[in-house]
């Protein structure tokens, strides 16, 4: 299993979450309510996921509101990316390194 970091960047206009997974940084902007884009971002996840079971650990140093919300969004993402992880395993659909 591979642990990727997540951070929040804070700005005056808003906030957003960072999800960064190899050299690719996958963002999710938590003051728009765009559920399209979330679920783009997750199909980019599942293409990561078919290669190796993924999760992300929150880095960050300020407990605030975004902070608590990140903590939950990232624990219900790593339970959904283990649930899909198994699934896909269930159903043959991993990438074989054999």
């Amino acid at each position: 299993m591979a642990t990727h970091n997540a951070t929040i960047e804070r700005k005056e206009t808003g906030a957003t979450l960072k999800l960064a997974i190899g050299k690719e940084e996958l963002n999710i902007v938590l003051t728009d309510d765009n559920p399209n884009e979330v679920k783009s971002i997750f199909n980019k996840l599942l293409i990561h996921l078919k290669d190796d079971e993924i999760d992300f650990n929150l880095v960050d140093d300020k407990e605030d509101l975004y902070f608590h919300i990140c903590k939950e969004y990232i624990t219900q993402l790593n339970a959904e990316l283990k649930s899909t992880y198994i699934e896909l395993e269930d159903n043959g659909l991993l990438n074989d390194l054999f």
